[in-house]
């Protein structure tokens, strides 16, 4: 895109015939452009277009899905701070150091990966 818009400012001055732009050579005008078709091929044929239209994809349903959590109140972000900030006052309350990882109340069932 930023190979189109300097062809075109090219393009105006050299039309206007603005300062030294008006005693450039057409090819030298028209240059941009090209440059922008041959990117546009490369970006077209070695996957690159694709592959950033994918990752754009990802990423708007991973935020449509936070977002879907979030309504249904099951923020799993706020969930996990709370479950670490829970476990590290436990640690500092506790007088053993040895306090192991799982600090959840015995009646307390493990939680499930909503993604298995």
């Amino acid at each position: 895109m930023p190979l189109v818009v300097i062809g075109l400012l090219l393009l105006i001055a050299k039309w206007a015939e603005f300062g030294i732009f008006g005693h450039l050579p057409w090819w030298f005008v028209l240059l941009p452009f090209g440059l922008a078709v041959l990117w546009w091929e490369f970006a077209d044929s070695s996957g690159w277009t694709k592959r950033k239209a994918m990752e754009k994809m990802a990423m708007r349903k991973a935020e449509r899905r936070e977002r879907a959590l979030e309504s249904l109140g099951l923020n799993r972000s706020r969930e996990r701070a709370a479950t670490k900030h829970r476990r590290d006052l436990a640690r500092s309350a506790s007088a053993d150091p040895t306090l192991q990882e799982d600090t959840r109340p015995p009646d307390e069932p493990p939680r499930r990966d909503p993604t298995l």
